[in-house]
């Protein structure tokens, strides 16, 4: 491949990390189809990976564990192309972008805050206004 995986970063999956299948895939191409494996299937052990930072790896095992084969492996297919290098191209980048979600640090948590007096005065005033408003369109009442 010539782009390497890059997750995040600096961060780069070697290319010894990564193991290619081609199968013969389904869906459009004629005969052609009958005789090329353009299916490709990209797998890659997060557990065994030397290329992850720890903390990394941890979350990473941690948020992919639905989708890991035994608990440690990942495996991306893409078949929606008729050429294989078009289908190689198309896994790697979409193993990238799994392993950058996965690796993301976790989101800040957010902090509870109250309303300034100014904001919730305002808020009412405007309430206020709308209601006075409203209330002027109607027709009067006969008692």
């Amino acid at each position: 491949m010539p782009e390497p995986i890059r997750v995040r970063g600096s961060v780069v999956v070697p290319d010894a990390e990564l193991v290619w299948r081609f199968s013969r895939s389904s869906g459009p191409g004629g005969q052609h189809v009958n005789t090329s494996d353009s299916k490709v299937e990209l797998r890659y052990d997060v557990a065994a990976s030397k290329a992850l930072p720890e903390v990394w790896r941890e979350r990473a095992l941690e948020r992919l564990a639905g989708r890991l084969v035994d608990g440690r492996v990942l495996v991306v297919q893409a078949s929606e192309f008729r050429s294989q290098w078009r289908n190689r191209e198309a896994a790697a980048v979409r193993l990238a972008a799994v392993l950058t979600q996965a690796c993301a640090p976790p989101p800040k948590t957010r902090r509870a805050t109250r309303p300034s007096r100014g904001m919730v005065e305002r808020r009412l005033d405007n309430k206020r206004h709308r209601s006075e408003l409203k209330e002027g369109r109607r027709s009067p009442r006969s008692e």
